[in-house]
């Protein structure tokens, strides 16, 4: 390519137009380094001390997980995490193709699974679902959700102080919940949640947890078989229809359901910090008991704030070459995004190592972000809602039944969160 330039000519003839090369182009610069990112077993909530390092370093880097092979990009801004997760270019469906590096030790994406579903698949899978998770379907489920955690901490109450938290009510809720929604007989639901607990366990090691998912995913292809000719509402029956249908197969339709079966693990250990942090922040929990009516923002600003998973979740493939901000990602390379560096990004929220109960707008990606949003989202936060003001109405003198510095936090695990949590009151 060349450019074209005239010189002025004393005697105001315009010259003859002078050819010469155009610049060359501008060199790529150097990919960043790559950096080890190994999961630490970090105490309390405290934010991940190399994710700090990664977002100084810049918007895109690149890291290393303990598992699988070679490199990925990591975006941590808010904007490119968003662009990131809404942008069919970045495939997560790719990924189970290839031996991406990664937290996790085994790698066994199932069919169906919504996790690694792009579009159109992703909406033809989640549509049979979709209702009964709904604004209105939850709704519809609040009273009998409120009356089975009324159970729990009454019995909790019933047998007196102290108690940990985690072992009689954050656990065995978010698992009683789960079961009403997905359609699990109460004759069943001991066995199920046997089963749930096993593979969510950090300890018994990967065969005995291989063995509860063989029982559980047999259990969930029968009932689904079963369900084939049901109307019922509930996620197993929804299901059943749809295979009946055609819409779906039976393999996509035991993908879908396990997931949300063990969905209530989040729910828990989020709670979990929630709650940590109010039992050790006088303020936090004193703004919370006398505004009971304005909890909803705060409990924003929690979700916003707190150290959900150790490292990232699952990757993208690049299926063209894509710039994110400044950055070339060529196709085929691989990407994670953090949600939590995002819900720290400065542009975003000021002062965002801060817990601001009065933040304003919080437009938090605690959820996610595009296609691949929580499906659960809003079970998900109809439980805290419960949990919360259930706790603090029942138990105005709750307070931490040992120094926070004694409280055991889970260990080796993607999903963080206390370990225990005693409280007394």
């Amino acid at each position: 390519m060349t450019q074209e330039i005239t010189t002025p000519s004393p005697t105001g003839v315009t010259p003859s137009p002078v050819e010469r090369p155009a610049p060359p182009p501008a060199e790529r610069p150097a990919p960043p380094p790559v950096r080890d990112w190994p999961a630490l077993d970090l105490e309390g909530t405290q934010f991940d001390p190399v994710l700090t390092e990664l977002m100084r370093e810049g918007p895109v880097t690149r890291v290393r997980l303990p598992h699988g092979e070679g490199w990925a990009w990591l975006a941590t801004r808010y904007d490119d995490v968003k662009l990131v997760t809404n942008d069919p270019r970045f495939s997560r469906t790719e990924v189970t193709r290839r031996q991406v590096t990664r937290l996790a030790p085994h790698f066994k994406p199932r069919p169906g699974s919504l996790a690694w579903a792009d579009q159109p698949d992703h909406n033809r899978l989640r549509k049979p679902v979709a209702g009964a998770f709904t604004v209105g379907a939850m709704k519809r489920l609040r009273p009998r959700a409120q009356k089975l955690l009324d159970e729990l901490v009454g019995a909790m109450l019933r047998d007196g102080p102290p108690a940990d938290l985690v072992e009689r009510v954050l656990e065995p809720f978010p698992i009683a919940v789960v079961a009403e929604v997905m359609g699990v007989p109460v004759a069943e639901r001991e066995q199920v949640h046997t089963w749930t607990r096993q593979i969510i366990s950090t300890s018994g090691g990967a065969e005995a947890a291989d063995r509860a998912k063989e029982g559980m995913y047999g259990w969930i292809a029968a009932t689904i078989r079963a369900r084939r000719d049901s109307t019922a509402q509930d996620v197993l029956s929804l299901l059943g229809a749809a295979v009946g249908r055609g819409e779906i197969s039976e393999e996509e339709a035991v993908g879908l359901a396990g997931p949300l079966q063990i969905g209530g693990e989040a729910v828990t250990h989020n709670c979990g910090q929630m709650l940590f942090l109010m039992l050790t922040r006088p303020e936090l929990m004193a703004r919370m008991r006398q505004r009971p009516e304005a909890r909803g923002p705060v409990l924003d600003e929690l979700l916003r704030y707190i150290p959900h998973r150790s490292t990232v979740g699952l990757a993208r493939i690049a299926l063209e070459d894509v710039e994110v901000h400044g950055v070339r990602i060529a196709a085929g390379e691989p990407v994670y995004v953090s949600y939590l560096a995002a819900n720290r990004d400065p542009d975003v929220f000021p002062d965002p190592d801060v817990i601001d109960p009065d933040r304003d707008p919080n437009p938090h990606l605690a959820f996610g972000n595009g296609p691949h949003y929580c499906t659960g989202a809003v079970l998900a936060r109809l439980q805290t809602e419960l949990l919360v003001d259930t706790l603090l109405d029942r138990l105005p003198g709750l307070r931490l039944a040992v120094p926070p510095g004694q409280v055991a936090w889970r260990r080796r695990t993607m999903i963080r969160g206390p370990q225990t949590l005693p409280v007394t009151w």
